[in-house]
């Protein structure tokens, strides 16, 4: 495995030396001398291994570990610390935060076996991963079941939400759990009773708030999963509405997270797109004409046209 190394400290001399360290070793180095460099890189590769100072200006060492803990929860936590930081950087340790911590100055025996411990935990994660994610999309296959004609739906809604986050220069770290968010989206469904979802009739104002329901039930059991704050906003907010017309909080605008946008653009596509019970597909053209009339609505703008770019559809304004 070629595995991908991130240094972070404010001290380029620093950074250099471990460069060298770990020179012809098989390993990607990266370096950043900041913490927000550090988060840029992060959003943008997959890392396996970070180790960060933690006495910085600006953002901390800590507090660049915790947020990375929430954006790639898979990424193997090491903490540069002087002797001064012992105590903040055993609480860190028992937090959770931090998976090891090396001590300034550093012998490089103890930096060369601290990254390959880090590297052996991430390839046992990465493992485990691979396990979850299969257990996932099963989830996500089985509530299919409660409603025939959503069959696939969330395979191809992950598949055209991926597109356009690539499209729009997101990292593939956040990629990867848009598509985990995405075919778990409507896994609150599981709560909705089947004569509802096949309904092939108009629903009842009682029903319909019972379906509404579904997004906030779906991300308490994501939530209790431990799935990241990615997968959690997919899910409780991808029926927000752009104007703020939406459920279940009303949100609009940038207010509703990026990835809830772009999951609820895919979503609508591919609904509009296969036959429901109330209601048949709609023509290609017709497709079209109703996501024009959404966009800015409904949808976010600048998301819309990425997906019409990537189906390559023009539209007048």
């Amino acid at each position: 495995m070629h595995e991908t190394i991130l240094f972070v400290d404010d001290e380029k001399v620093y950074l250099d030396y471990t460069r060298s360290l770990f020179e012809n070793k098989g390993l990607t180095i990266l370096t950043a001398n900041s913490a927000l460099e550090a988060l840029d890189v992060i959003n943008q590769n997959i890392i396996c291994v970070i180790v960060a100072d933690n006495q910085m200006p600006g953002m901390c060492g800590l507090e660049l570990l915790t947020k990375i803990k929430e954006i790639s929860p898979h990424t193997v936590k090491i903490m540069m610390t002087g002797s001064a930081d012992l105590a903040t950087a055993l609480s860190a340790i028992n937090n959770g935060e931090v998976f090891r911590f090396v001590v300034k100055p550093w012998k490089n025996s103890e930096m060369i076996r601290a990254v390959k411990d880090g590297i052996r935990r991430f390839r046992i994660l990465q493992s485990i991963k691979r396990e979850d994610e299969f257990v996932l999309h099963s989830l996500a296959q089985t509530i299919e079941l409660k409603d025939a004609s959503t069959k696939g739906h969330c395979d191809r809604v992950a598949t055209l939400a991926l597109q356009i986050a690539k499209d729009l220069g997101i990292g593939e770290t956040i990629q990867e759990e848009i598509k985990f968010g995405s075919w778990l989206h409507d896994c609150g469904k599981i709560g909705v009773p089947e004569a509802i979802l096949n309904a092939n009739r108009k629903l009842t104002d009682e029903e319909f708030e019972l379906i509404k329901k579904h997004s906030a039930w779906g991300c308490s059991v994501v939530r209790k999963a431990n799935l990241s704050i990615t997968v959690q906003n997919i899910v409780l907010y991808h029926h927000e509405r752009y104007d703020g017309n939406g459920y279940p909080s009303g949100l609009h605008g940038d207010n509703i997270p990026l990835e809830a946008r772009i999951v609820a653009v895919a979503d609508v596509y591919d609904a509009l797109s296969v036959d429901r019970p109330y209601r048949k597909k709609l023509s290609r053209e017709n497709i079209m004409e109703t996501m024009v009339e959404m966009r800015g609505t409904n949808l976010d703008p600048e998301i819309v046209d990425a997906l019409f770019a990537i189906l390559k559809v023009d539209f007048q304004d």
